[in-house]
């Protein structure tokens, strides 16, 4: 007879994927905002699963995202890593781990932040692509110097 905790576990598998991308170790409640700043919607056609705040033995509590038939470009990749920056990114071929790599927080982002400060210079007509530079206290705009603080996903282009 198996024990209840065993019992319960086994109703929390996700099916395998057999191309694509598994997002692994994101910080506790931001798959979903993973899932937003990928561009995935309803009406888009990406068959994913999510996992919420599941068990892990080295962050306590994690989410997962798989994403059937998709790998990520560096500049989502990059994207995630403002929000979750120990999240790990498999590429799955075959139903194998083609490629594992953790996320890395680049020092300089361009284009995937909109400034909040509607006087910067990145929010007129100006040909020119948002600069941020990643610091420690959060993003600092390379134009009109506002920082970024908190809620970083809902700043993401």
């Amino acid at each position: 007879m198996k024990n209840n905790e065993t019992q319960e576990n086994e109703g929390l598998l996700v099916r395998r994927i057999k191309n694509g991308t598994v997002i692994d170790h994101i910080s506790p409640g931001e798959a979903l905002n993973v899932v937003k700043i990928l561009g995935i919607t309803g009406t888009t056609q990406e068959a994913l699963s999510i996992a919420t705040n599941v068990p892990s033995r080295n962050m306590g509590k994690k989410d997962i995202v798989k994403l059937n038939n998709r790998e990520l470009s560096k500049e989502e990749v990059d994207r995630i890593a403002l929000i979750s920056p120990k999240a790990t990114i498999n590429i799955i071929r075959n139903f194998k781990v083609f490629e594992k790599k953790g996320v890395e927080t680049p020092t300089l982002i361009e284009g995937l932040v909109r400034c909040p400060n509607p006087g910067c210079i990145s929010n007129t007509h100006e040909p020119i692509r948002s600069r941020f530079s990643v610091k420690e206290k959060g993003l600092h705009c390379i134009y009109c110097d506002w920082v970024i603080t908190g809620d970083i996903p809902s700043h993401i282009i």
